[in-house]
């Protein structure tokens, strides 16, 4: 498994699968946001805290591969990069593997950008200052 910048450990609970006996397609994406709330929490970022402060990021994008189907009581890891996209966006990458394997289940790229009071705005400079990497031409 590559390097990644925060990674997560969680386990399918029945609920979340359908009749077929896998997680349901939209499951996923919220695996997904929870590892990215996570990630914010660990670099010292407060997702409530930017609502109350009016600000408030928003998904715009999902790009989502499914490879492999997740089934009840299986753990895996989702594991998060984030690229900056100039001042406006930011693009989580994220994979979740079956745990204790290589295997790949899912590829995303998901595209964030932050508004107040529903217009657009450049992502807080507290976010910039996180993420920003020499090589992200910002």
């Amino acid at each position: 498994m590559k390097n990644y910048l925060h990674t997560i450990e969680l386990a399918v609970r029945d609920y979340e699968c359908d009749l077929q006996g896998i997680v349901n397609n939209a499951v996923y994406q919220n695996y997904m946001e929870h590892a990215r709330h996570e990630l914010l929490k660990v670099m010292g970022l407060d997702f409530v805290a930017m609502h109350n402060s009016g600000i408030d990021p928003v998904l715009i994008h999902a790009d989502i591969s499914y490879h492999f189907s997740l089934k009840s009581g299986d753990q895996f890891i989702v594991a998060t990069n984030v690229e900056l996209e100039g001042k406006a966006r930011a693009i989580f990458r994220q994979d979740i593997f079956l745990k204790g394997h290589d295997k790949l289940l899912l590829r995303a790229a998901m595209t964030v950008i932050t508004v107040k009071n529903g217009r657009a705005v450049r992502l807080p400079g507290e976010f910039l200052e996180k993420f920003h990497t020499p090589d992200s031409n910002l």
